[in-house]
């Protein structure tokens, strides 16, 4: 199966870590208790993605103190809990969260993800689902790729195949879906669907290691050598360090 498989959570750093403006005196009259999570939310994450997990978690778990059932703040130290290995802890915010936004529909997805994570397939298909199923929520077709995707790690290829292509009716340019729909169909001998999805991938993203990789792969088992050695010298003029060049060279296709 293609390296492209990552569960995406719904968390957004929108705020680089020097641009925030946070107060620290929630006695005030006019404290606001979800704005200052919010900045707060924002340091953490961005502390998070640079690196610092002390700054970060310092200012998740400020986020969590000033607004202790903000679904936002919960999630967001759920995902750092996550990030250092403390799946337990990472499990109650993501349940506390959940406690008090149970039709939230990042809180269902990014639960989801948890799950699939620690190898609970069902339960967190159930979690992917329930997302879909919420009014207003918009990122239903990272949800159905989120499902697509742990139904692959799961062992269910065909279940998996159904999520991709409803991800790719709510958003046909998802990149992800359109790779591993084509590495199932590939599967299947569907030369000429995998065809199709690909040449649209290449030409919205350009040639990438990954589906010239396919390419290579569906050509050489439809036993078109031309277009193998074709997309191969793709592969060496454009990415000659990657992963797929070397399976090439090493006839591994």
């Amino acid at each position: 199966m293609l390296l492209v498989n990552r569960i995406v959570l719904t968390l957004v750093v929108s705020l680089s870590v020097g641009c925030v403006t946070v107060t620290d005196k929630p006695n005030t009259a006019k404290f606001d208790s979800i704005k200052a999570s919010e900045a707060r939310i924002s340091l953490g994450l961005g502390y998070l993605e640079d690196g610092n997990m002390v700054k970060a978690r310092e200012n998740l778990e400020m986020a969590v103190q000033y607004a202790p059932s903000y679904y936002r703040a919960l999630n967001s130290i759920a995902y750092y809990y996550q990030k250092v290995g403390e799946n337990e802890l990472a499990e109650q915010a993501y349940e506390d969260a959940l406690d008090s936004s149970p039709k939230n529909g990042d809180v269902l997805n990014n639960y989801g993800a948890f799950l699939c994570r620690q190898g609970e397939y069902e339960k967190a298909d159930k979690y992917f689902n329930r997302a879909i199923e919420q009014p207003y929520y918009y990122l239903v077709a990272a949800s159905y790729e989120n499902a697509g995707l742990c139904a692959l790690k799961s062992g269910d290829a065909e279940k998996a195949e159904g999520y991709f292509s409803r991800a790719l009716d709510h958003d046909p340019g998802r990149s992800q879906s359109l790779l591993q729909l084509a590495e199932l169909e590939i599967e299947k001998d569907e030369f000429s669907d995998a065809r199709v999805r690909l040449f649209k991938f290449n030409k919205r993203y350009g040639y990438r290691p990954v589906s010239l990789g396919l390419l290579i792969k569906l050509e050489h088992k439809a036993n078109n050598p031309e277009l193998v050695s074709k997309y191969g010298n793709i592969l060496k003029t454009k990415y000659p360090d990657s992963v797929q060049y070397q399976k090439y060279r090493q006839n591994e296709y």
